[in-house]
């Protein structure tokens, strides 16, 4: 971006072309990491149709492990991308690594399956957090377009997560083709916007994501070495917080890939005008609902930023992490209904979802802006890295949670509704405790942030 584009008025302004083009390279993405994650659990547990035929206590460990290790790399492909290889060459090294980790899986032996997961994860440290510090790198530090940038990018996340479980979803449940061709598809997705990247680079983002010593000789800037202000002190310690809050709404809320895949499947009534559809189809309804309420939510941020009220980040995590508790509310009550034997409703399985995806909106694309804007230049891409490292704890959690659904709905842990509602009441009780515990924070963590 020029001087004369950052300088110019708000109204006359666009986002960067390379925005889209980044939408794009992300979209594929996570179309491949999303047909396969709706798949993964399903797939472990399947004894009838050609799966690894586990219980499912040990798939959803597995899942956990696999969720931490994939969200805990990033941290260290930003450290590389900051200091040695820049976000380009990490971004396309992650992509073909990923291709190649589900390309593994499309293979029909055990020995394959550990490999495919393996590369996968190898593949999203290289890649997940370098995407996200090149669209901060899109905007100067103060461009007011930011906020709205990453709406915009985040809508190709859920873009690619929307059709992800769709088409893999599909693929693996067919009679005709099976769980192999679903992994394979997410192969070919991973490809396709690997390509896309390659193809269009040059045009669309010229400078961006080039090698640390590259990148600090075309901004002129001084040396690596420099000491943190007191300023950047302040906002890491103010981000370092935020993170450990965010741990408690993504163990949450990642729920969808283990214990409500699983409802989905086992407990929910799929049957429509004679149809039974996919349970992998109930991971499409979250990034639906994004696609379809994301543009709404930055009008009514921006709107309420015109009259001087916009809530601060902070705030706006809270109200995401109490949205979260209210959708486990419809679990508790869905579960209670299910716990006799008889198949309940999808109702109860979209009320969770949706209330958990206006929870993300207000959480999860801020929660990127916040980052890109707040964290040292020189550190960009660690940072990002360490935000995802929220994620992988809250993973490694969730999937342990999710592997005691049973022992806790027998009340062995605990008794209070009984069944499988108590499970799932663990996670309005845990959103709403921290909500309260980051609202309490929010005004000191306004001053940290300033």
């Amino acid at each position: 971006m020029t001087a004369v584009d950052a300088a110019a008025p708000l109204e006359r302004r666009k986002q960067p072309p390379g925005l889209f083009l980044l939408f794009g390279v992300e979209m594929w993405e996570r179309f491949s990491y999303y047909g396969m994650r709706a798949l993964l659990v399903l797939y472990l547990v399947d004894a009838q149709h050609g799966g690894m035929a586990w219980d499912k206590v040990a798939a959803q460990k597995l899942y956990g492990y696999y969720g931490f290790l994939a969200y805990l790399m990033p941290v260290f492909g930003g450290y590389l991308a900051d200091k040695v290889i820049g976000t380009h060459r990490s971004m396309v090294i992650g992509s073909v690594i990923i291709a190649c980790g589900h390309f593994c899986l499309a293979v029909h032996a055990t020995p394959t399956f550990f490999l495919g997961l393996a590369l996968i994860i190898l593949g999203t440290g290289f890649f997940k957090s370098n995407v996200s510090t090149m669209v901060g790198q899109l905007y100067a530090h103060d461009d007011p377009r930011r906020d709205g940038g990453f709406t915009i990018f985040y809508m190709g996340v859920n873009l690619g997560a929307l059709l992800g479980p769709l088409a893999c979803g599909a693929l693996a449940e067919s009679p005709r083709f099976g769980w192999h061709w679903g992994f394979g598809a997410a192969g070919v997705g991973m490809v396709i916007g690997l390509i896309l990247y390659l193809r269009l680079k040059a045009r669309f983002l010229p400078g961006i994501g080039l090698a640390p010593n590259a990148a600090r000789a075309a901004a002129g800037s001084g040396t690596p070495d420099a000491r943190l202000t007191a300023d950047e002190k302040r906002r890491i310690l103010a981000l370092f917080v935020i993170f450990f809050f965010v741990i408690f709404f993504w163990m949450a809320f990642e729920q969808a890939g283990s214990s409500m895949n699983l409802f989905a499947a086992e407990r929910t009534d799929r049957v429509v005008l004679g149809f039974r559809f996919p349970a992998a189809w109930f991971q499409s309804v979250n990034p639906a609902i994004i696609l379809a309420f994301a543009p709404i939510f930055a009008s009514i941020w921006i709107a309420l930023a015109r009259k001087g009220r916009e809530p601060s980040t902070p705030a706006k995590m809270v109200g995401g992490m109490a949205l979260l508790g209210g959708g486990f509310v419809f679990m508790v009550l869905g579960a209670a209904r299910s716990d006799g034997g008889a198949l309940v409703s999808p109702g109860w399985l979209l009320g969770a979802y949706t209330l958990h995806t206006f929870g993300e909106l207000c959480l999860s694309p801020i929660g990127l802006s916040m980052v890109s804007r707040l964290a040292p230049l020189k550190y960009a891409s660690l940072f990002m890295g360490l935000w995802f490292v929220a994620t992988a704890i809250s993973e490694f959690l969730a999937g342990h949670l999710a592997a005691a659904t049973d022992k806790i709905a027998r009340g062995e842990v605990f008794h209070l509704f009984g069944g499988q509602a108590d499970f799932f009441l663990i996670f309005v009780l845990s959103s709403i405790v921290a909500a309260l515990g980051l609202a309490a924070l929010t005004p000191w963590l306004k001053r940290l942030m300033a």
